[in-house]
C-alpha cells in the first residue's frame, strides 16, 4: 500500500477486537513514530505503554470528569465505572507526552514535532492492520490523569492513542477539498 493510500485509508477507530498488541508491534509504531521531523532534533516525545490498571486509572479520571454533569451521585458513579471499564479493556493505550521547554517558540515547535510523531504511529498502525484513535483534551492536564500515565513533571501529555486490531471501519467522513483551503501566491 502506497503512502498517500495509506493516509486516505486511516479512521479513527472506536470499537476494537479482544486480540492484544504484541510489545514488538508497540515498538515496531514507536520506532516509526520517533522518524518524525523536530527542529534541532530535540526529540521532545515520550511515550507511556499503559497497562490494564493505568488505563483503568485514566479512564477513571475521564470518567469523573465527565460524570460532573450528572446531578444523580448513583449515576455519576456508574458513569465512572463504565469509562474506567472502557479504558481497561482496550487492547493498548499509548500517553504521549512531550518535554516542556522554557522558550515558547522551542515548545511550539516540539508540540508541533510530537503531533508529527503521532501521525507517523498512527499510519504505521494503518499499515500493520491496526487501528488507533487519538484523543485529546482537558482531561490532558488534569494532574490526576498525568498521575494515571506515570508522566513526571516537566512533561506534558499531548494526547493519548487507543490502539487495537479494529472491530469495525467507520466510513470515511467528508472533507474539504485541499482546493478549498488553498491560496496561491506570486
Amino acid at each position: 500500500m502506497s503512502t498517500v493510500d495509506t493516509i486516505h485509508r486511516r479512521r479513527s477507530i472506536k470499537r476494537f477486537t479482544e486480540r492484544a498488541v504484541s510489545r514488538e508491534e508497540i515498538e515496531r509504531l514507536l520506532e516509526a513514530a520517533v522518524q518524525a521531523p523536530n527542529h534541532r532534533l530535540t526529540q521532545p516525545w515520550r511515550f507511556y505503554v499503559l497497562g490494564p490498571d493505568a488505563r483503568r486509572a485514566y479512564g477513571e479520571v475521564l470518567g469523573r470528569r465527565k460524570a460532573r454533569s450528572v446531578e444523580d451521585p448513583a449515576a455519576a458513579e456508574a458513569v465512572v465505572a463504565k469509562v474506567a471499564e472502557e479504558h481497561a479493556r482496550l487492547p493498548a493505550m499509548i500517553a504521549v507526552a512531550m518535554t516542556v521547554a522554557d522558550d515558547l517558540e522551542a515548545r511550539e515547535e516540539d508540540y508541533a514535532a510530537t503531533f508529527m510523531a503521532i501521525q507517523n504511529l498512527a499510519l504505521a498502525a494503518q499499515e500493520m492492520g491496526l487501528g488507533t484513535h487519538i484523543k485529546t483534551g482537558a482531561v490532558m492536564s488534569d494532574p490526576r490523569a498525568r498521575a494515571a500515565a506515570q508522566v513526571p513533571d516537566g512533561q506534558r501529555i499531548v494526547a493519548t492513542v487507543h490502539l487495537g486490531e479494529p472491530a469495525e471501519v467507520p466510513a470515511p467522513k467528508a472533507r474539504r477539498s485541499a482546493a478549498e483551503s488553498t491560496t496561491w501566491t506570486q
